[in-house]
């Protein structure tokens, strides 16, 4: 093959450089830079077609190739032009750092299996650092006994990628990293199984996503009228985004979306939900009438205080009685008039299994008077750490008022976004797959955690309310509250707990919330309850 660093490329290599300083801020686009510059063990890139990313890799190969500190780079595609076409990028990648590389190399290797003889091509770049960047064919048995970085490009399509990713991770223990890029094949294909454990918790690898509208805002038009001398409008770039969905047609949420075929319907099976359900675990229901709103304060708080002692204490009670609870944390959705407001209190044992002892509805409950239940609750939960509150809209207030009272860092004000829900509802269904959660047998809990829908890839909850026995709308509360608990116990695990017994109180008034004090306004009391920090 002709010598990698050419006059003509040299050429090609200071003309580029001069148009991208002179027209562009930088050669990557962010999304492509955030993949060179994460320096995980092991990231994984689920991407739309044709946004760069194996051109990407391709220099961060060299990169690290070209230095005397870096090492020998590995890739593997699954077809042979993939191959060929990875390493003459990666050839421009070096005439434009101005790399000393030796010419491209294409070798033959044969391999034997029983009386079959099997050869494949084999295409490298040498480097002066000694380090070099080699294309295999894709088999497992390739990177046997090497050492160095991994990519595997197109992971979904390879005939076998658990034997992949097995050999490749055999690198990582002599410091190694591993590269995985693909767009999606399907709902079951190993590499979006690989995604779900990784957004489950299950592996602690980095998750890159670039869909095609990612791209987009990010510059990819802008780069590829630079690229062919065509000047860019916002209108031209519209019809150009238009065209290529059209190319794709049906196919475009896979294909660009990074949406996989199949993957849209229920987000919790009803069989997964209700073989975590427990029977005799109560879901405590209290409805107020609407003029109960307006019943005088004292009035109120009396007549919830003694629902609380009523229902709520017993649980309490013999909850209080367990011996290997570790640290308990709650949950909180709150609504004021069309939905019910659900507290799910969620209890860690040593054995780290999670349970939710009982579940607490209300529906047209006073603001103060579901800050009264929440704080009566919170202050007799055993070991209490903290708790994730829905902090949207009416839910604001009360998460906030809360944080006030037990501090910040132990109440987290959630304001969840399409983001939110991708990165934490998975761990909450992992939770259910991996039976390390259980909760109250009640078939209008069943409904709210069977409601999330799966959209365009992300689990989120429709618009659609459903009608509980009695014909109450429901727009699944307690599976909100239920992910809030989940997520408080992994994200506020790490604080540190003690509990005392405070000094009682003397000549204060009861302000209804739980707790003695002489101000004027109930809902701005701080002082310290049992189990604080």
């Amino acid at each position: 093959m002709n010598a990698l660093v050419t006059p003509q490329m040299r050429q090609l290599a200071d003309e580029t450089q001069y148009n991208f300083a002179a027209r562009a801020p930088t050669v990557l686009l962010p999304y492509q830079q955030r993949w060179i510059a994460d320096e995980s063990p092991v990231r994984v890139s689920e991407k739309s077609r044709r946004v760069g990313m194996s051109w990407t890799a391709a220099c961060g190969c060299v990169l690290k190739a070209a230095a005397a500190s870096g090492c020998d780079q590995w890739y593997i595609g699954y077809t042979k032009d993939m191959a060929v076409e990875f390493i003459l990028d990666a050839a421009q990648w070096a005439a434009y750092f101005k790399d000393v590389a030796d010419a491209i190399e294409a070798s033959e290797e044969v391999w034997v299996e029983g009386d079959e003889k099997k050869s494949v091509f084999v295409f490298s770049i040498k480097f002066a650092s000694g380090h070099r960047i080699t294309a295999l064919s894709s088999q497992p048995r390739n990177l046997r006994s090497k050492q160095g970085d991994v990519i595997l490009d197109e992971f979904a399509f390879h005939t076998d990628p658990p034997g992949l990713l097995k050999a490749a991770m055999a690198l990582l223990i002599w410091g190694g990293s591993l590269g995985v890029i693909s767009t999606h094949f399907g709902d079951d294909n190993e590499f979006n199984v690989l995604l779900k454990d990784i957004r489950a918790g299950r592996k602690p690898y980095k998750i890159h996503r670039v869909t095609f509208d990612d791209a987009l805002a990010e510059g990819l038009y802008q780069r590829v009228c630079l690229r062919q001398g065509i000047t860019y409008t916002k209108d031209n770039e519209v019809k150009w985004a238009t065209d290529i969905r059209a190319f794709y047609g049906d196919d475009a949420e896979e294909e660009l979306d990074c949406v996989p075929k199949n993957g849209t319907g229920a987000f919790l099976s009803r069989d997964l939900v209700e073989r975590q359900m427990r029977e005799g675990w109560p879901v405590l229901r209290d409805a107020r009438k609407p003029e109960f709103t307006f019943a005088p304060q004292t009035e109120r708080e009396a007549a919830v205080l003694g629902w609380c002692e009523e229902q709520l204490q017993p649980e309490l009670d013999a909850l209080a009685k367990w011996t290997d609870v570790s640290a308990s944390y709650a949950g909180g959705d709150f609504a004021r008039i069309s939905d019910l407001s659900a507290l799910v209190p969620l209890v860690e044992l040593r054995t780290l299994m999670r349970r939710v002892p009982f579940i607490v509805e209300m529906r047209g409950m006073p603001f103060r008077q579901q800050l009264q239940v929440l704080w009566f609750m919170f202050d007799q939960m055993p070991r209490f750490v903290g708790a994730a509150l829905d902090a949207r809209g009416i839910g604001m207030q009360i998460a906030e008022e809360t944080a006030q009272k037990y501090g910040q860092d132990r109440i987290l004000c959630i304001q969840a976004t399409t983001a939110w829900y991708l990165e934490n509802l998975p761990p909450y269904k992992a939770a259910f797959e991996d039976r390390r959660i259980e909760l109250p047998m009640d078939a209008d809990v069943l409904a709210d955690h069977r409601l999330p829908r799966l959209v365009r890839g992300v689990p989120q909850i429709p618009e659609l309310r459903t009608e509980d026995a009695a014909k109450k709308k429901r727009h699944g509360d307690t599976f909100i509250a239920g992910s809030l608990a989940w997520h408080a116990s992994r994200v506020l695990n790490g604080l540190a707990l003690y509990e005392y017994t405070p000094v009682p109180r003397s000549g204060g008034r009861w302000d209804g919330l739980g707790k003695n004090d002489d101000r004027d306004d109930p809902l701005h009391y701080t002082g310290s309850d049992n189990g604080c920090w």
